[in-house]
């Protein structure tokens, strides 16, 4: 279930976006101003945030900054000035929505689960993008590799063979097919080639190269990750 923080002085909004929310199936929490609701998002994981620019002791435009320092989760803002629009793109860059007072609930509504979808997208994309195996992490995107959270350098041939092989865990690689996948060329060429950087990938993530924990010879065949 996705929880929405509702900030805002007025009682009369947050209770009607409450009930539209809990009536989609949301948790919702609400908060008065936005010290209220920096404390609760310090303490408490929420999938999305609205948040109204006039408040008392911290207004919306000072509570996004805020919240953008520890939180990337989608912030709406609730304007009741349409020339307030140019303090939230200018002032605050962390809004990724704004709608102006009096709204359509059922508006509000859609936007909410639009970026809702959008954000659980990404979530995935990005969970995706990283291949855990025991105490190693290989992270596509960035192109990075910690063993034991220490980074590890690899050249770009080396990080392409080890991101094969995680990417298909237990499924066996000819030195063939690994030469062909990487170096995108047709075959020509010894076993060597192949061998030197398995070689050099375990001296670097491999505690007893001879004895690897990792990068696994099937003898006859080629290589494979568990």
């Amino acid at each position: 279930m996705d929880t929405i923080l509702v900030v805002g002085e007025d009682t009369e909004i947050r209770d009607v976006i409450h009930v539209y929310l809990r009536n989609e199936g949301y948790f919702v929490i609400e908060a008065a101003n936005g010290l209220e609701a920096l404390d609760l998002i310090k303490s408490i994981s929420f999938e999305l945030v609205i948040l109204d620019i006039m408040m008392p002791q911290m207004d919306g435009i000072n509570a996004c900054i805020k919240i953008r320092e520890i939180s990337n989760t989608p912030i709406i803002m609730l304007s009741g000035e349409e020339e307030d629009i140019g303090n939230i793109v200018g002032l605050t860059p962390g809004v990724d929505d704004y709608m102006i007072k009096p709204f359509n609930p059922l508006e509000l509504l859609a936007r909410v689960k639009a970026h809702l979808q959008r954000q659980s997208l990404i979530g995935k994309e990005e969970f995706n993008s990283v291949i855990f195996i025991k105490d190693l992490v290989i992270d596509k995107s960035k192109h990075s590799v910690t063993l034991k959270e220490n980074n590890i350098s690899l050249t770009p041939l080396e990080f392409s063979i080890l991101e094969l092989l995680a990417s298909h865990p237990g499924q066996v690689f000819s030195f063939d097919k690994i030469y062909e996948s990487v170096w995108k060329d047709p075959i020509g060429y010894s076993d060597n080639t192949v061998m030197v950087h398995i070689r050099n990938l375990r001296e670097k993530l491999e505690e007893f190269p001879r004895d690897p924990q990792y990068i696994k010879t099937i003898w006859g065949v080629g290589y494979k990750i568990d």
